[in-house]
This record gives C-alpha cells, structure tokens and sequence, in this order.
C-alpha cells in the first residue's frame, strides 16, 4: 500500500511538471513575432528599453527590429510586406499617400500614423564657417531623399532665411547618422539633425542655424506607422506593440531608472561616453521637444507637416485633413486595455 502511494504521488508530481512545461510552452509560443524598420540613433532608445526590461514579452511580442539606410529602402519594404510597421517621420506618411515619395510606388499604399513617438528637437545643423542660412547660398546640403521626410522643413527655414530653390543643391546621403557623419566630414555645408544626433556636432563646434519648433512651430518628427490593411487583420499585435512602446516610455522617464536608462543607450551605440549619454537624457526627456511621454501623436505637429507638403510637396495638391492620415484608435484601445488590465 505504501508503495501504491508513492507511486501514485509520483505520478501526480510529473503530471504537474509536465502541465507546467506545458503553460510555459504555450507562453513562449504566444509571443508573436513582429517585424519593425526604424532609422538609426538614439530615438529608439524606447525600443531598446522596452526589449531589455522585457515590456514586449510581457505583451506577448517578439519585436525584431531592422535599421534602414533610407527612407525609400523603408517604405518599399513596407509596401512589399517585409516589415509590419514602421518608425519614421511623419512626413513620410503623408508624402506617400499623396503620390509625392521619393520612391516610385508599384501600388498605392494605405500607410497610417498610429502614435506618435517624438516632437521638436529637429535643427538645420551647419559647418563652423556657415554664419547664417544666407552663407548657404550655392551650398550643398545632405538630405536623406530630395522629396520625403525633413526636407520640407528645411525647404521652409532656407526661404525665411532669403534662400530661394535655386540657390542650393541637394545630395541624398540617407539616415541622420550618415548625414551627420557626412557633415562632420565637411562633405556638405549642412543638414537637418534630430536630438540627440546633434550633440556630437555641437561638441566639435557645428551650431544650428535653425530649430523647426521655435521658428515653424510644433512639428511632429516620429509616428508610428502601419498600413491599414496590416492593422486590421493583426490588431491585437499592433495594440500589444503600442502598450509595450508606452511602458518603456514610462520607465524611460521615471528618474529612478536613470542609472539603467543610460546603461542601456551606451550599450546600443557604440563609442558613446557617459557624458553623451547624460547629454542625451537631458536633451530627449526635457518634456518640450525629442521624446513624447505619452507616445501620442500631436495634432498641431500633424497639421504643420500637412501644411508644409501642401505648400512644397509635388505634385502640386490639396492635402486632406489630419484624419487622412492618421487613426489614433489603435492608440486609444491599446491605453484603455493597458488601464483595464486587458
């Protein structure tokens, strides 16, 4: 009889391991791949953080994440299925919708902002001898694509500063990583710089001739996009990606986590020393421009981009309204969840 019990006790023990490998399987196989293409830099320090302290597991998402050289190697990608959703600016959503991209489409896309990601911190940065934007006349300027991305707005300070279309040229040298490499090598006179890519050229004496918040206005830089096809058949993904991205914003920004925050920027970009790092917390989580807290698009931001394609974009069109482009739905319900423990 003793031996029956211990046999019987044994049974149970292996049943309840084997229930448990069981669930752990289960869990691990309902972590749900998804595919991500983002620019280069410190921006994705959210990304890097929500990977590391596990806010995509904890959503059940397998996030990969491909660094683009381009924003037409971005968007073809996307319109081909090769990445779910995207991290780029915001211009590009709306450029490609209207037929103005810089890359020749197959297809018309339905690409979409979902949530925002940052705002301001975006500056026309130029070599030491570059007084003004008037020295930039007969200058070349590194842009990423001639028609996309922050090129409007670089359009809009070079005619306030008294530059006209003919007065400069442009060289398509891609991401702002390699443009600020280009402009430190004094291959161009200058470029367009987002925080904290301009804190390498301001420590080597390139200044900013211009900031697009305090001379156009708010402007949003970074969104979240997807196409609205991809998001309707795979919301559940799109909503756990979003509560993830927001739960590493809100570590992100909790100065509690400042120590581990900076340990994990210099670990994703090579070469940066605790100073950089200290300089990029305070210049992406200053609460007025780089980061946004809440990872929720602008809408003053959204109509300024609106408004600068509708003034240079080509062809010459009407733009529609915010809605045209954006859904904040997604947004919305992945929040709600979040707060319900859904």
């Amino acid at each position: 009889m003793r031996m029956f019990h211990r046999r019987r006790l044994l049974a149970t023990l292996l049943a309840v391991v084997a229930l448990g490998m069981g669930v752990n399987g289960a869990h691990a196989q309902a972590a749900r791949p998804l595919n991500l293409i983002v620019f280069g830099g410190g921006v994705n320090w959210p990304l890097w953080v929500a990977q590391e302290q596990g806010m995509f597991e904890r959503n059940a998402l397998a996030v990969n994440i491909t660094t683009t050289p381009n924003s037409v190697f971005q968007v073809t990608g996307m319109l081909e299925g090769k990445f779910d959703i995207a991290m780029t600016t915001f211009d590009n959503v709306v450029a490609y919708q209207e037929d103005q991209g810089e890359a020749a489409l197959t297809r018309t896309p339905d690409f979409f902002a979902f949530m925002g990601g940052g705002i301001g911190g975006l500056r026309l940065m130029a070599n030491p001898e570059i007084k003004s934007i008037a020295d930039l006349k007969g200058k070349t300027l590194g842009v990423d694509a001639a028609a996309t991305g922050y090129v409007l707005a670089m359009r809009k300070l070079l005619q306030q500063g008294g530059l006209g279309n003919d007065d400069y040229k442009f060289d398509r040298i891609g991401s702002t990583v390699a443009r600020v490499e280009a402009l430190q090598q004094n291959k161009v006179a200058a470029t367009m710089v987002n925080a904290p890519s301009d804190l390498g050229p301001l420590s080597r004496g390139y200044k900013p001739l211009a900031d697009v918040g305090r001379d156009l206005g708010p402007y949003q830089q970074l969104s979240g996009m997807a196409s609205r096809a991809w998001a309707k058949q795979n919301q559940q993904r799109l909503l756990s990606f979003i509560r993830g991205y927001k739960a590493a914003m809100d570590w992100l920004f909790n100065p509690e986590n400042k120590a581990a925050a900076l340990a994990i920027y210099q670990k994703h970009l090579a070469g940066i020393t605790p100073a950089q790092a200290e300089g990029a917390y305070g210049s992406l989580l200053n609460g007025s421009d780089g980061l946004q807290r809440e990872a929720r698009l602008s809408l003053p931001g959204v109509r300024k981009v609106i408004e600068l394609r509708a003034e240079y974009g080509e062809p010459k069109k009407p733009m529609g309204e915010a809605s045209k482009y954006i859904d904040e739905s997604y947004y919305n319900d992945a929040i709600r969840a979040g707060r319900t423990g859904g």
